[in-house]
């Protein structure tokens, strides 16, 4: 059963909760997001606020899967760039999906969704991410059509004496 995207979804208590426990999920299943296990719905809750409130802003979108039952299952945020000279392409951060959903191309499908709903986007021609070194995930993004562009040895320090590259990846929409 494929998910079911929406960009641009309200927010409401349910997604809310369902973004931080997915955040959470991943986190502590050793996904590269910007956490290191253990970690808590609590102690994200901050950066999700700094993503709710660059949406209220009107400089972030997100993109939520959710999986059969309703739940939150995968996430992406869109964010556009201010500097007026970047402005013709877009960040993605903190793309997810449930470690309970691994292996069925829900990944592939969040990135096409993500192409999809940055294409709608006036202006914008290139989407532009980074991941942690040393997980595969610079593979797998480029075999969603992604060119690594740049890479940053030991800029991500997970841990001391565990310093991975932060990996530059480059997404032509033209």
């Amino acid at each position: 059963m494929a998910l079911t995207f929406t960009f641009d979804p309200a927010v409401t208590p349910d997604l809310r909760d369902g973004i931080l426990d997915l955040w959470a999920d991943v986190s502590n299943a050793g996904g590269a997001v910007g956490f290191v296990p253990p970690v808590t719905p609590e102690a994200i809750r901050p950066e999700l606020v700094k993503h709710f409130a660059a949406m209220a802003e009107g400089r972030t979108r997100l993109l939520v899967g959710h999986d059969e039952q309703g739940k939150v299952a995968a996430t992406a945020f869109l964010t556009l760039n201010t500097h007026r000279l970047m402005t013709h392409w877009l960040w993605l951060y903190t793309v997810m999906v449930h470690p309970r959903h691994q292996g069925k191309g829900y990944g592939r499908d969040l990135l096409a969704a993500a192409e999809d709903a940055a294409r709608g986007l006036d202006g914008i021609e290139a989407i532009r991410l980074t991941c942690r070194g040393g997980l595969g995930l610079e593979r797998f993004y480029g075999s969603c059509g992604y060119k690594e562009v740049g890479r940053i040895p030991g800029a991500i320090r997970v841990a001391p004496g565990d310093d991975r590259d932060d990996v530059i990846m480059l997404l032509p929409l033209g």
